[in-house]
Formats: structure tokens, C-alpha cells, sequence
């Protein structure tokens, strides 16, 4: 075929739909030579962005960027199971949940990013502990999954290549937020790690890339189509982002979190949130529903979660000894604590205003070059429908310097609003595809 990519982003920019052949075309020019050039894709993502894609291009899409790399293949003794956020503020459930599942005998072999935009990344905060290896070799990590029942690892040159360098495009071209781009992103990688069971946490409300119930069970539906389109189950649930989760947004702040709960300390959003999926991920692998909580909670209580968790970190190089001492991970040279200006009802936390505070303070990237600052962060002492007096903290900052402080104060200040009576909160789980 005669293949000419600048066509294909005039005819997206037309609204007029690629062949499967073009797709096929496009992803290969994007992983081997002649590779299409940055700036030619940079284009291409907003007119997709702009414009959108059917339902026939987003499957070509999904489907070719899982065949760029490798697809795995398992021979294991369980069932595999996978899970995935559409990115949030933080959001660090994968860090409490694959050790849970590991303990109720799932294997979760678990491919996750780095952030995007205002929403924290896994591998972000996996690699704020000292010594933690995310970039694994497929037959290293085959090993781990094996020996420990769950591994977290950065998406490996082998495995959708072509999403790995459409990823770290989005990010610094405004492009995050595209339904069709964000279901071939998640679902190539879905499938090219080859677990039967799939599990989608999607995002809804002001911190998430879909900011409404309708966005977000349009971009459900499209996932779980694709997912049972390759012949696997799929089961996505809805969950609430107007708020962040849980308590902590930064990365090295978050792992300090999630080993809290992993250590019992689960009475609270993000707990409650983990121990839901865990329960829905084994109703998904055959165990009878009405047993399905109780062993996810046995898993988390008994300690056998944190037990494993131990064994992931020393398996990928990290130091298991932060279990015990929270002190050993980064700290911020900085800090300063937000107080409020009047009595009244926390009404609301805007995820994303915090969200781009965090990035301010240096836990994300404004560009794709940037550093990140694992020590940096918020700690929230109140949330949604706290009453506070005058006077009272709300939040802690933490940064490398005070200019950092400086940057993000305005903007968090903004993002929290107190009124004078209590708010309605809305559940944690909107809904259940």
C-alpha cells in the first residue's frame, strides 16, 4: 500500500474514517523506519483529539498498537488478572491491590505509566523507593509474577511500543483527554500483557480525564469492547474523582499511605475503595460474590497483603525495610502548612486545581523532559464535609524550596471552598459496567 501519512492527518482533520490498513501503516511508522516524524503525530493527536474516531478505528487502533511488541503469554497455576485506572489524584490503588490479590492466589502482572498532565503515575511513585527497578525484562518479570503472585513494571520497549511513544506525546500536547485515544492507550497494553481477567477503574468528576458520568460510561463501554472483542472478560467500575483519593498526593507521600493500609489501616476511602476492587477481581475469576469481600479482607487484616508487597519490592530491587520505617523514603527540605480562613463545611476539593499544585510543588511534569521531585507533595487533613473552625490546617505542602511553596499556594487555596452548610457527598462508586 501506498502509505502517506500526511493524508491520514488531513482526512482525521476532515472527519473522514482511516482503513484498518492505514492504521496498520501508521503504528508501523511510528515503531520502525521510517518512523513518522513527532511533529507529524503531534498533529494527528489533535486532530483525533478535536475530531474523535469511530468505534471501527479506535478497535484498529487498539488492536495494532497491541501487535506492535510482544503479547505475552501465561502458563500459570491461577488465574491472571489486570487493573487499571484512568488516572486521578491520588490514586494509588494498584500499590494496595496487587498484593491483595496475590494473597488471595490471583496473578496480576501489572504494566502501569508514569503521569500524565495532572494525574500521578504508578511507576512515579514505585520509583520513589530507593533501589525499586520498574524497568523489567518480560522473562524477568514473568519470574517475579510467578515467585511473589504480582509485579508493577514500566511498559518495556517489547511490549506496545507504539502506545509507549503516543503516551509521552499526549502528555505535552494537550492531547490526555481524547475517549478514543485513551481506550487504545489502555487497551493495547491490557491486552498485550495477556491476563484473561480485566478490570477498569474509571474515573469521573473534576481530577479525572472524564470529568462526567456520561464521558466516563462511554469510554467504559469502548474498553470492555475491546477487551471482550480479544476474548477477554472485562468489568469496569465507575468511581467518584471530585475529590482526591485518599489523603496523600505526591509520590513517596502516597507509598507512605498505601503501606498504612496495607498494614490494617483500611477504614477510610481509599481502604474501602481497594478492598472493592479486590472483591469484584475475584467474583471475575469464578469465587462465589457473597465470599468474595471476606477473603479480600482476610488477605488485607491477616497481614498477608503487606507480606507480599515485601516480597515485590525486594524482588525489584527496592528496600522492604520502608515497610517498617516510612522515614526511608524521600523527604521535602520544605514545607508549609495551609490553615482556613473561616468556620464552616469543607464543600469541596477540586481534584484537578490539586492536582496542578502537586505538579507546581515538582511531583509531576509541565514537559516530557522534567524531573520529578519524589519527596514532594500534599498531605490533606480534611476532606469533603469536614467542619473546620478558623484557624485549623487543611493541608500540608511539601517541596524542595519555597518558591515551589510559593507557585502552589495560590492555586490550592483556590481548589478548597468552605461553606456555611454541610455539603451532600457523593458515593465513592457511581457505577457498575
Amino acid at each position: 500500500m501506498d502509505f502517506h501519512f500526511l493524508d491520514c492527518i488531513r482526512r482525521t482533520k476532515q472527519k473522514t474514517a482511516l482503513t484498518r490498513e492505514e492504521i496498520n501503516a501508521m503504528v508501523q511508522g511510528i515503531v520502525s523506519e521510517p518512523l513518522i516524524p513527532d511533529y507529524q503525530l503531534a498533529a494527528w493527536l489533535m486532530a483525533v483529539c478535536c475530531n474523535g474516531l469511530t468505534d471501527e478505528e479506535t478497535a484498529a487502533l487498539t488492536m495494532a498498537m497491541r501487535d506492535s511488541g510482544q503479547v505475552m503469554q501465561w502458563n500459570l497455576d491461577g488465574p491472571v488478572a489486570d487493573k487499571h485506572s484512568t488516572g486521578g489524584v491520588g490514586d494509588k490503588t494498584t500499590l494496595i491491590l496487587a498484593p491483595i490479590a496475590a494473597a488471595c492466589g490471583i496473578y496480576m502482572p501489572k504494566m502501569s505509566g508514569r503521569g500524565l498532565g495532572h494525574t500521578g503515575g504508578t511507576i512515579d511513585k514505585l520509583e520513589s523507593i530507593p533501589g525499586m527497578r520498574t524497568n523489567l525484562e518480560p522473562e524477568e518479570f514473568l519470574r517475579i509474577v510467578k515467585k511473589v503472585g504480582c509485579a508493577v513494571a514500566m511498559q518495556s520497549g517489547s511490549l506496545a511500543p507504539a502506545d509507549k511513544k503516543l503516551y509521552a506525546l499526549r502528555d505535552v500536547t494537550a492531547t490526555v483527554d481524547s475517549i478514543p485515544l485513551i481506550c487504545a492507550s489502555i487497551m493495547s497494553k491490557k491486552l498485550a500483557t495477556g491476563a484473561d481477567h480485566i478490570l477498569l477503574d474509571v474515573k469521573v468528576g473534576s481530577g479525572a480525564f472524564m470529568k462526567n458520568d456520561a464521558d466516563a460510561e462511554t469510554l467504559a463501554r469502548l474498553m470492555k469492547k475491546a477487551a471482550e472483542a480479544d476474548g477477554r472478560q472485562c468489568t469496569c467500575i465507575l468511581t467518584d474523582m471530585d475529590r482526591p483519593l485518599g489523603c496523600c498526593i505526591g509520590n513517596a507521600l502516597e507509598v507512605q499511605e498505601a503501606i498504612q493500609v496495607l498494614r490494617g489501616d483500611a477504614r477510610n476511602d481509599l481502604g474501602e475503595l481497594c478492598l472493592t476492587l479486590a472483591a469484584e477481581l475475584l467474583r471475575m475469576t469464578g469465587i462465589e460474590e457473597i465470599e468474595c469481600r471476606q477473603k479480600a479482607e482476610d488477605a488485607l487484616y491477616s497481614g498477608k497483603a503487606l507480606e507480599r508487597f515485601a516480597m515485590m519490592l525486594e524482588e525489584q530491587g527496592g528496600n522492604p525495610k520502608i515497610i517498617d520505617d516510612t522515614a526511608l523514603l524521600p523527604q521535602a527540605a520544605c514545607s508549609r502548612v495551609l490553615k482556613a480562613p473561616q468556620s464552616g463545611w469543607i464543600a469541596s476539593m477540586k481534584s484537578e486545581e490539586i492536582g496542578l499544585a502537586s505538579v507546581r510543588l515538582g511531583a509531576g511534569r509541565m514537559t516530557k523532559a522534567d524531573a520529578i521531585d519524589p519527596a514532594a507533595g500534599i498531605v490533606l487533613h480534611v476532606k469533603p464535609g469536614t467542619e473546620v473552625l478558623p484557624g485549623q490546617p487543611l493541608l500540608t505542602m511539601y517541596a524542595a524550596g519555597e518558591a515551589q511553596l510559593d507557585d502552589a499556594e495560590h492555586l490550592l487555596m483556590q481548589a478548597v471552598a468552605i461553606s456555611r452548610e454541610q455539603p451532600q457527598i457523593l458515593p465513592q462508586i457511581h457505577a457498575k459496567i
